[in-house]
């Protein structure tokens, strides 16, 4: 089973960030919208094409890929 099947990276997308389902929206863009304080709600609001489960695994998935 897959830890985090909602993100993926390409090395020809987005200079090869861990992305959302392979879209142009990288976790560390939803990670920061968060840490600056915006709810996950303002965050689907603001990306309407991004579903619940992405920004949860964004959240999720940061602490263990720092580097990235």
């Amino acid at each position: 089973m897959e830890l985090f099947p909602r993100i993926t990276q390409t090395p020809g997308l987005m200079g090869g960030k861990p992305c959302i389902r392979g879209m142009r929206v990288t976790v560390g863009m939803i990670v920061g919208q968060i840490g600056a304080g915006h709810s996950v709600d303002e965050v689907l609001a603001a990306y309407p094409y991004l579903e619940r489960e992405d920004i949860l695994q964004a959240i999720r998935y940061r602490p263990y890929h720092l580097g990235e």
